[in-house]
């Protein structure tokens, strides 16, 4: 498969580089910086452009099968809003260039559909406070996919790990994983890239968990 990914310079983004290279997929990586991306494979090639730019990113996903994104905030200070402008960027860029399908990472930290009562009345109402800013602009950034005419899945992990891949995860639909609370970056890029053939994600949201 031919697929173009944006936040390959992450934490998860790394991991779903190598994993979509090792699977066999042919790899485009579009940065800010290509001297952060150490990482080389025959099938990957990295282009500079800026994903706040239609235009500029509209040739590296011509005739992409997908595109996936891991962007994330760096900070936990407004304001924030990187999530949602790349996001609108990308889907304006794909609709030029014809490209349908779309992966997006997000958090399930926002919601409590599907927690235990501790999660849902003691841990999240902490964390918002912490994390609002980030986390607004994630419930945003799903707002424009969700209105987009993109054929989407939204993949929303718990807290992460540098731990290892060990594909011994759970997965729910539209909720999140009951007692998940955490996941690895490395496990994580898995159930992304297990979502790019499979129908039943299509415009679903994919809470991810161990």
């Amino acid at each position: 498969m031919r697929i173009t990914i944006f936040g390959a310079t992450g934490g998860t983004g790394k991991h779903l580089l190598e994993q979509a290279c090792a699977a066999g997929h042919q790899v485009t990586a579009v940065v800010r910086d290509p001297a952060r991306l150490t990482y080389a494979h025959p099938e990957l090639s990295v282009v500079r452009a800026d994903v706040m730019d239609p235009a500029a990113i509209r040739p590296h996903l011509a005739g992409r099968d997908a595109v996936l994104s891991a962007i994330g905030a760096r900070s936990t200070k407004p304001p924030i809003t990187v999530q949602t402008d790349s996001t609108t960027s990308i889907l304006t860029a794909m609709a030029d260039a014809g490209v349908r399908r779309f992966l997006v990472v997000s958090t399930s930290g926002m919601l409590t559909d599907g927690d235990g009562p501790m999660s849902k009345y003691v841990v999240k109402p902490i964390l918002w406070r912490i994390l609002k800013h980030p986390w607004t602009d994630m419930g945003h950034m799903e707002d424009v996919v969700r209105a987009s005419e993109s054929d989407w899945t939204i993949i929303r992990p718990p807290m992460l790990t540098d731990g290892p891949r060990t594909t011994r995860y759970r997965t729910a639909t539209n909720r999140n994983v009951r007692g998940g609370n955490r996941i690895s970056r490395a496990d994580l890029a898995d159930c992304v890239l297990r979502q790019l053939s499979d129908p039943d994600s299509i415009r679903a949201a994919i809470s991810v968990a161990d």
